[in-house]
């Protein structure tokens, strides 16, 4: 009786204890602020204070690794260069073709004839002389120039005159664009392989 008595006590007590540091860390856990991307994901703090920072797109957590200008500097040449890609891709595809080697060739044919012919060798070197000179300023932007990613003072006369609102909308445009353009080179250049036909690749 006295066992059931004490028992039925303890029980009451603990009802009223307060909750485990454990319970308290998974209650918190669960309280952060979530992705709106990936709502199962927690929010990536470090993407906060850049452009499209409201998706809180990350989810392999790159930003808890890597500098985010470093990141973003990354994400823009991406799309600069697939937007350009994506256009040229589909033009000489449709019978606009510039160099002379690449008339009556696809996209996908044309690669293997002007590496035969040396001019994806001569094309490499340019790419790395440019990448050579944009180091340059990535490297000092990483060590707090102040430089914004991505920014090479090219087309800034375009943005003269416009709020500070406006220029973020048309770099969150950018970003978007750029990030569309990276999906579907990769899915025009799949399909055109694929499938062996040229524009629109099925």
């Amino acid at each position: 009786m006295k066992l059931a008595v004490l028992a039925s006590i303890l029980g009451v007590s603990a009802a009223f204890a307060p909750a485990s540091q454990g319970a308290m860390s998974k209650a918190t856990a669960l309280q952060a602020e979530k992705s709106p991307a990936m709502p199962f994901l927690p929010y990536p703090e470090n993407c906060k204070g850049y452009i499209g920072e409201e998706t809180g797109f990350d989810p392999l957590g790159f930003s808890n690794y890597f500098p985010m200008d470093y990141l973003r500097e990354a994400e823009l040449k991406h799309c600069r260069i697939a937007m350009l890609a994506i256009v040229g891709f589909i033009t000489t595809d449709v019978g606009v073709v510039l160099h002379p080697l690449g008339k009556g060739l696809s996209s996908v044919a044309a690669h293997d004839v002007l590496v035969d012919q040396k001019v994806m060798g001569n094309a490499l070197i340019w790419i790395v002389l440019a990448e050579i000179v944009s180091y340059i300023g990535v490297s000092e932007m990483l060590q707090g120039s102040g430089r914004a990613p991505g920014d090479f003072n090219f087309g800034t006369k375009y943005l003269e005159g416009k709020t500070e609102a406006q220029i973020n909308k048309l770099k969150y445009q950018e970003l978007k664009n750029g990030r569309l353009a990276m999906m579907a080179f990769s899915g025009a250049v799949t399909q055109a392989v694929l499938y062996d036909k040229g524009f629109p690749y099925f």
